[in-house]
């Protein structure tokens, strides 16, 4: 957890600083932070308006030009071809459900989260699909 929060260091949102990791067989494979896509202007230099809006939390996702911290870990993981299916992944927040269904389809088994995210759907799914879920303090 102490490696997704020092990816999360990295991010450039306005609104919530998200790290992951993606461990299989207890080895590192892929580290995401929440940030604009490659070549877009950051939140902080005016890439996303949702960023700086008083938007709440949660709401609002269809207009942000931000990827999660999740995205990004599993976007990296198959940019640079690595296998995942199986893995875990430690974010910093509890997955939205964007993201849990990203987490799904990628095969990950397992999400250890520190923090909350107002998205019980995302929970519930996870769940369902027999994803473990791991909260720690």
């Amino acid at each position: 957890m102490q490696m997704a929060t020092l990816a999360a260091s990295r991010s450039t949102c306005l609104r919530r600083h998200v790290g992951a990791v993606i461990v299989k067989e207890r080895m590192v494979l892929s580290t995401g932070y929440n940030d604009t896509p490659r070549g877009v202007p950051n939140c902080g230099e005016g890439g996303c308006a949702r960023c700086a809006s008083d938007v709440p939390s949660g709401v609002g996702h269809d207009t942000c030009l931000c990827l999660h911290a999740e995205q990004n870990s599993i976007i990296q993981a198959a940019y640079h071809g690595v296998s995942i299916a199986g893995g875990s992944i430690y974010v910093t927040h509890q997955p939205c459900l964007i993201c849990a269904k990203m987490i799904l389809n990628a095969g990950l088994r397992r999400v250890v989260f520190a923090g909350d995210y107002p998205d019980a759907l995302a929970r519930e799914m996870l769940e369902a699909a027999g994803v473990e879920l791991v909260r720690v303090v």
